[in-house]
């Protein structure tokens, strides 16, 4: 994949792109979930490089250490090379287990767990944006977001701006190797830290997002039948709510 000839200039652009944004939009802020993973990231450093008032949330729940220990030295790297940027960290494993007992016998379906995990870090990412007149930015990348719909609907999904939308997943890791972001986060196994068994992405998609690139961009490679299944099965997240029409 080479779209991109100059991720100096990319930066640049995008930073212009969201400060020109933000401005019209009338807000003062960004907020930003910081999960340890490449896009988080990258997307919270471009938002820092703004110049605005940029809140970086670390959202555990049931972590892997690993995972953790990545979200929470972004973190500090932000805080530290940013003065704009307020570092913020809640565990969210008390309140995801409450709400599971709450529900008695209708919190066991893992997979509706795991979208539950990122319904709830969405209400606290809003929750801060409302608190600091902030707008979410999302994480997604071009795979995830208009590939094979790899999010959650009304998670990880519901965002007011998408940086990195348009990039795919190998462009999301230069651009973060040009922003200086951390060479463990470059290298860590992407994951979306829903699951109890660390299962990455790959695990969950049945191919890398090399092989979904080259699907998309091209129509071949060994993942153009696994990229044409998610994308008929999520269209539902991708497409407007059907509406009943007079």
């Amino acid at each position: 994949m080479n779209r991109i000839s100059d991720y100096g200039q990319l930066k640049d652009n995008i930073v212009s792109w969201l400060k020109t944004y933000i401005q019209e939009s009338g807000q003062r802020a960004f907020v930003v979930g910081v999960s340890g993973g490449i896009d988080s990231a990258v997307v919270s450093t471009l938002c820092a490089e703004t110049g605005y008032p940029v809140y970086a949330l670390g959202m555990p729940i049931h972590q892997d250490a690993g995972q953790k220990s990545l979200s929470t030295n972004h973190l500090l790297w932000l805080s530290e090379n940013y003065k704009n940027v307020s570092m913020v960290q809640f565990d969210l494993t008390t309140l995801f287990e409450s709400f599971k007992k709450s529900l008695q016998g209708f919190a066991k379906d893992e997979l509706s767990l795991a979208n539950t995990r990122s319904r709830l870090r969405m209400v606290t990412l809003y929750q801060i944006a409302g608190e600091n007149g902030g707008l979410v930015a999302g994480t997604g990348n071009k795979v995830e977001d208009y590939g094979v719909g790899f999010y959650t609907k009304y998670g990880d999904g519901g965002v007011d701006i998408a940086p990195i939308a348009d990039l795919y997943k190998t462009e999301v890791w230069e651009l973060g190797k040009y922003l200086g972001v951390s060479q463990d986060i470059i290298e860590a196994q992407p994951t979306d830290g829903l699951w109890d068994d660390k299962r990455t992405d790959e695990d969950q998609l049945g191919a890398s997002y090399a092989d979904l690139e080259e699907a998309m961009e091209h129509g071949t490679g060994p993942a153009v039948e696994v990229l044409e299944r998610f994308n008929k099965m999520n269209q539902h997240k991708m497409q407007p709510i059907p509406t009943f029409k007079l």
